[in-house]
């Protein structure tokens, strides 16, 4: 596979997955005992076992293999703290308002979280499905100097012609002990900053309609995976 193809495939998927809060995570979060290694391990192994069962099936019933890729990651995403990081500022800004502003944009941070969720499983399910026969090995753990509860775990991905490419997940663990996705960096390419990035030249063009983007969100960011591939 050429490298660019298989970083659009992981870009669109892999958790997509910008920068998340290191805050309390859902009842229902990764094991407190699992550290951020073997987070990364396990979700990878679950991972590729459903996508080689989906060869099986998926023509006929892709809802199927989306929705059991979402229960994967729903243990190691926190959707509405990856809505909060990529909305950055627009979200920030909410501190200057008053209680129904604030109401009005938790509501719509919620709806694009619901919207990120949606798109990025398939994305990220069609693009598994793409490159599922490669090769993945977790090579280690790097701590961070700042914090104990902020690591970077660092993977390996064989693709073809001995290609090898490195994706670094950094990891941070919540008030319950569990480890979480915070962002992805793939390559030289770090997600975090493109989501942002591309939250706010959207929001600037809809002169911070934050509606409009999130209603345009998915088909702006496929019409530009598009645009990728062509090149």
């Amino acid at each position: 596979m050429k490298r660019k193809t298989l970083l659009i495939a992981v870009l669109l998927g892999c958790f997509c997955t910008s920068t998340f809060s290191v805050a309390q995570a859902p009842p229902e979060a990764s094991k407190p005992s699992a550290g951020p290694a073997e987070v990364i391990m396990d979700v990878t192994q679950r991972v590729m076992e459903l996508v080689a069962e989906a060869n099986t099936y998926f023509d006929e019933d892709p809802d199927r293999y989306f929705d059991a890729i979402d229960q994967v990651l729903s243990d190691l995403v926190d959707w509405r703290g990856f809505a909060t990081a990529v909305m950055g500022e627009y979200y920030s800004r909410g501190r200057s308002l008053d209680a129904a502003g604030q109401a009005e944009l938790k509501v719509q941070r919620d709806r694009f979280a619901g919207t990120l969720r949606e798109g990025l499983i398939k994305s990220y399910a069609k693009g598994l499905l793409a490159f599922g026969g490669a090769n993945m090995e977790v090579q280690g753990v790097e701590a961070s100097p700042q914090s104990a509860r902020i690591a970077s775990v660092t993977q390996l991905v064989y693709g073809e012609a001995d290609r090898v490419y490195t994706i670094r997940y950094q990891m941070g663990q919540y008030k319950d002990g569990s480890w979480r996705l915070r962002n992805l960096i793939i390559e030289t390419i770090n997600l975090g900053e493109i989501y942002r990035n591309q939250f706010s030249a959207l929001a600037r063009a809809a002169d911070d309609d934050l509606d409009q983007v999130i209603n345009e969100w998915n088909a702006v960011i496929a019409e530009q995976a598009e645009e990728m591939a062509r090149d």
